[in-house]
């Protein structure tokens, strides 16, 4: 793990903008296509204001959210609707982006469909997460039902979380997915997370989500 410390959040968002960019071009020098997997909430807001600015062959770039609310993309909670009004804005707009909500239908009914087309996109190119307080990332969550098999080395990519703590079901890629990916960017604002990821290290992760993709993870922090 790299910790990167920022004097301020809009530092961090313009810096690991950079670096996600010269992730996404170099991976695109020697492959015909990059995936690309990002956090929803509020957390990479910033950043996604000054990616999609970036003067990358977008088109050629996969997007896909980390984990994804079993709402619609309309509603105030998708994360594909923060993706899509922040992200894939500017040049970043003709990127190919692959929403994981399919409506009235529920997540364990279409879950291989979903599958099928996140498996070819594997390792991911780029990761850009996030963790909260509870050290949870995507929506792999402490005690969560089913978090064990979620975090198991040959899980499926992807799995369908319940956890009692939020209102909705909710897809999130696995354990394996996400510490695979070949460039690994962890952002967390404030000391409260700050101590809640030095906590993590010496965690299991069925306590710790997050420790399960820690390892050659760059972690970016601003107060």
């Amino acid at each position: 793990m790299k910790f990167n410390e920022y004097p301020d959040q809009d530092m961090l968002a313009i810096e690991v903008a950079n670096e996600i960019a010269g992730d996404l071009k170099t991976h695109l020098l020697h492959h015909d296509t990059a995936s690309f997997a990002v956090a929803g909430g509020t957390t990479p807001g910033l950043i996604f204001d000054d990616l999609c600015a970036a003067d990358i062959e977008w088109d050629r770039v996969h997007v896909m959210a980390t984990d994804e609310r079993w709402v619609p993309q309309e509603h105030a909670r998708s994360n594909a609707a923060m993706i899509r009004s922040r992200l894939l804005q500017n040049r970043a707009s003709v990127a190919q982006f692959m929403p994981f909500h399919i409506p009235e239908r529920e997540p364990e009914d279409v879950l291989a469909e979903l599958e099928s087309r996140v498996v070819p996109e594997l390792p991911l190119s780029v990761l850009l997460l996030g963790m909260g307080e509870d050290m949870h990332t995507a929506s792999l969550f402490p005690g969560a039902a089913g978090i064990e098999a979620a975090l198991e080395p040959d899980a499926p990519a992807l799995t369908v979380m319940r956890p009692d703590s939020q209102p909705e079901a909710r897809v999130s890629l696995t354990a394996r997915v996400l510490d695979g990916a070949i460039a690994k960017h962890l952002v967390i604002f404030g000391d409260a997370k700050r101590r809640a990821l030095e906590q993590a290290v010496s965690l299991p992760p069925e306590t710790a989500p997050v420790q399960a993709v820690l390892s050659e993870v760059s972690v970016h922090w601003a107060p």
